[in-house]
């Protein structure tokens, strides 16, 4: 039987405690914590140059709660959150490469939901959408 490597270590235990993953330079490309062979807590990932990639929390192995990811400038490219189920839920936001809001609205159990605001790259609101409540 193989091993499930993303849990388990290469000599067959559940991962367990901090954990650093590397590129093949050196550099540091996540780091977290493992209980039970299950990310949980806090979680980094980095590019390449070292900059922040993404930055957000793991409950028994799934993405919960908020979550924000980052271009290779460092500037903010999204931010939203995850629910219990690692659903999208609650108000997601994205941005230009220039930093000014993309668009922004509400997800509920993965789907959009209510108004949601399209901006250009200067800031100015170019659309706006609603959707249905998911049934």
């Amino acid at each position: 039987m193989k091993l499930d490597l993303s849990k388990h270590n290469a000599n067959g235990t559940l991962k367990n405690g901090v954990f650093k993953e590397f590129f093949k330079d050196g550099s540091v490309s996540c780091v977290g914590k493992f209980v039970g062979g299950e990310k949980t807590g806090q979680w980094k990932y980095f590019l390449l140059n070292g900059t922040l990639k993404a930055i957000g929390r793991y409950k028994h192995g799934k993405l919960i709660g908020p979550w924000k990811w980052y271009r290779d400038n460092g500037e903010l490219m999204q931010t939203g959150g995850f629910d219990d189920n690692q659903k999208k839920t609650g108000v997601w936001k994205r941005y230009h490469p220039n930093g000014k809001l993309y668009d922004e609205g509400a997800y509920a159990n993965d789907k959009k939901v209510g108004e949601w605001r399209t901006y250009d790259a200067k800031g100015k609101l170019t659309k706006t959408k609603r959707y249905k409540p998911p049934k």
